[in-house]
C-alpha cells in the first residue's frame, strides 16, 4: 500500500471539526485512504442499494443510533444528509464524529458550505503525486506519463494503460457527470475537454475558445465550471499585488492529471513524448499539481502565476501569509540564467529576496541574484523548495 500524505491532514483536521469531508476525482483513493484511517468505523457507500436504504428508509433515526464513527461514501447522492447531520453535531460538538466523501462538484461544495459551515473541515484528495511513489521507482518512472490514479498502477502494460485512461475518461462523460447534475451532451463535452488539453498550460482567452467551438462566451464559461468542479482541469490565477499595474488579468489552464492530458492528445506510450511539442507545459503542469496538492496539506497556502502585459512572467507565486515565493519551471536539463529576465522581474516587483527554478537536470545550482536552481528529481523524492511549507 501506498502511504498517502493527506493522512496527517486527515488526522488533524478530524481533531477540529465533527465533521471531515474529503472530495475529490473519481478513483483517486478517498474511500482507501479513509477506510485505512479509520478501519472500526461503520461505513456506508450509496452507490449501493442496501446502505442507500439503510440511511434514507430513517435518516434521523439511523443518525441517532450512529452518532459518531460513521463514514459515508459518496454523501453527495444525498443532499438532504447534510441539513440532518448540521442538527445532529449541534446537538454535540465533540470533534472527529462523521467522515464523508464524494465527488468534488461545485453543487456539493456549495450544499456543504452552507448547511455544515463552521462544523466542518474539507481535505481534497488528489491522485497519487510523485512524492507519494517515491518509494516505488519503477512506479516513480511512469507517474509523469500515466498520470496518479491509482487503479493504473495495478496494470501491467501500456495498452491496459491506455484502456483504462480512455474508459476513464468515457464514464466520467457519459456517466459520473450526468449524476451529478450535468445535463451536457458527453460528446460536446468531449470535445471541449480535448480543446482545452491543447491550451494546456496557456493564458486563458474565454472569447477565442468559443470562436473555435462556435459556442458562446456563457457556454464555455460554464463547460469550464463543470470540469473544474470535478477536478478535471485548473485555472490558476494571476497575482495582483497592485490592481494599478499592468499585468494580465486572465487564468491559465491547466489538464489536473498529466495521464488524461496525454490520453486526451492521443500519446500511446512515452516515446510519443520525444519531440512533442507540448512536453514543456505538459512538465509544467506535473510540477503545477505536485506543489499544488503539498500546500493543501498545509492549509492557507496560495498558488498563483505572475506576467504583465509586456510578457515578463514567472510561472508560479507561492503565498503563505505574509511569505511568498517566485518559481520558474524548465523542463531542459541545463540552464542559461540570462533567460530568467521574467523571474528576476518579478523578484523586483514584488520585492523578494529569494526564486527558485526546477528544472529537469541532476544538481543544485546558485544563479546569483538570490535565484537556486532545484532538480525535478530531487522534489519529486520528497525534497523541500520552502522550507516549513512545500
Amino acid at each position: 500500500m501506498i502511504q498517502r500524505s493527506a493522512r496527517a491532514r486527515l488526522a488533524f483536521l478530524r481533531r477540529i471539526f465533527p465533521i471531515v469531508t474529503v472530495i475529490g476525482p473519481r478513483q483517486c483513493g478517498k474511500t482507501t485512504l479513509v477506510r485505512r484511517e479509520l478501519p472500526k468505523w461503520r461505513y456506508l457507500d450509496l452507490e449501493k442499494p442496501l446502505d442507500w436504504n439503510i440511511l434514507t428508509e430513517d435518516p434521523e433515526g439511523f443518525l441517532a443510533d450512529n452518532p459518531k464513527s460513521l463514514i459515508i461514501d459518496e454523501s453527495q447522492r444525498y443532499p438532504e444528509l447534510f441539513p440532518l447531520l448540521r442538527h445532529v453535531v449541534d446537538l454535540d460538538r465533540k470533534p472527529g464524529r462523521f467522515v464523508l466523501t464524494g465527488s468534488a462538484q461545485p453543487r456539493m461544495i456549495r450544499q456543504v458550505s452552507e448547511s455544515l459551515a463552521g462544523r466542518v473541515g474539507i481535505l481534497e484528495l488528489t491522485p497519487f503525486t510523485a512524492q507519494e511513489l517515491s518509494t516505488r521507482p519503477i512506479w516513480l518512472k511512469q507517474r509523469w506519463f500515466w498520470g496518479g490514479f491509482p487503479p493504473l498502477y495495478q496494470l501491467r502494460t501500456a495498452a491496459e494503460k491506455r484502456e483504462w485512461l480512455e474508459s476513464y475518461i468515457s464514464t466520467f462523460l457519459s456517466q459520473d457527470l450526468p449524476g451529478l447534475g450535468v445535463t451536457v451532451a458527453p460528446t460536446r463535452l468531449r470535445r471541449f475537454w480535448t480543446m482545452a488539453a491543447h491550451l494546456n498550460g496557456q493564458i486563458l482567452s474565454l472569447s477565442d475558445l468559443a470562436r473555435a467551438m462556435d459556442l458562446s462566451y456563457h457556454t464555455i464559461a460554464h463547460y469550464l465550471d463543470i470540469l473544474e468542479g470535478a477536478c478535471a482541469i485548473r485555472r490558476l490565477q494571476p497575482y495582483h499585488a497592485n490592481i494599478g499595474k499592468r499585468l494580465v488579468k486572465s487564468p491559465k489552464l491547466y489538464i489536473r492529471d498529466t495521464g488524461i492530458l496525454h490520453s486526451l492528445l492521443g500519446l500511446r506510450s512515452p516515446a510519443d513524448m520525444e519531440g512533442w511539442p507540448g512536453i514543456g507545459a505538459s512538465f509544467e503542469g506535473l510540477v503545477v499539481e505536485e506543489l499544488s496538492a503539498r500546500l493543501a496539506l498545509v492549509g492557507g497556502a496560495g498558488m498563483f502565476y505572475w506576467r504583465t502585459q509586456s510578457g515578463a512572467e514567472a510561472d508560479l507565486i507561492l503565498e503563505s501569509g505574509r511569505r511568498r515565493l517566485a518559481i520558474e519551471i524548465k523542463f531542459g536539463h541545463s540552464l542559461n540564467p540570462r533567460r530568467l529576465a521574467g523571474l528576476k522581474s518579478c523578484m523586483a516587483y514584488l520585492k523578494l529576496h529569494r526564486g527558485v527554478v526546477i528544472y529537469g537536470g541532476k544538481e543544485r545550482l546558485t544563479l546569483g541574484h538570490g535565484i537556486e536552481a532545484i532538480p525535478w528529481r530531487d522534489i519529486e523524492r520528497g525534497g523541500k523548495i520552502w522550507p516549513g511549507v512545500c
